[in-house]
């Protein structure tokens, strides 16, 4: 039985759009994993990495993530780098698919110039060199998701069709209300 799902992927893959729809679709919650940091702790992703340092977020980031992994008829974005921290994936709780949601850098860098949410790790002078030499450095850890969907120019309602798809076909029963 299916009883959640963490959507995997580089930042701009559209883990958040294709979460709100995806619960949407199943009449699950969604939840935004770095939205509830920031909720929580009152501190920007910018101000974590600045004030804090990378490891300090993803420490917060894993804890706020095994609490929400708990409940059940959940739809969990991660963040980009969530998935790549040790074990993450292959000690989700039973009952927990993950879905990398794949792009490429150049096609993530233009949806992330498209958006207004600054990404201390591209705020620099080469911003597609380093989505680049990060995606790549990401990428094995990502591969280790149980789906893996490509989101290059597709729509929201595509990837989550396709992914609606491929659970069915999968035969997996989905937690209900």
């Amino acid at each position: 039985m299916l009883h959640r799902i963490v959507l995997v992927g580089f930042m701009g893959a559209g883990k958040s759009s294709v979460g709100r729809a995806l619960a949407s679709q199943l009449s699950w919650r969604f939840e935004d994993l770095d939205e509830v940091v920031v909720k929580r702790s009152g501190r920007t992703i910018e101000t974590w990495f600045r004030d804090m340092g990378e490891d300090a977020f993803r420490a917060e980031e894993d804890a706020v993530a095994q609490e929400l992994l708990g409940e059940i008829r959940l739809v969990l974005a991660s963040g980009g780098g969530w998935a790549t921290r040790p074990r993450r994936l292959t000690e989700l709780p039973p009952g927990t698919v993950s879905i990398w949601l794949d792009v490429d850098a150049d096609e993530a860098v233009r949806r992330i110039e498209a958006d207004s949410v600054l990404r201390p790790l591209l705020d620099g002078p080469e911003p597609q060199e380093e989505a680049r030499r990060l995606l790549d450095s990401r990428r094995d850890a990502y591969d280790s998701a149980d789906v893996r969907v490509d989101t290059n120019g597709r729509s929201v309602e595509d990837v989550t069709s396709r992914i609606l798809e491929i659970l069915e076909n999968a035969g997996t029963r989905i937690e209900a209300e």
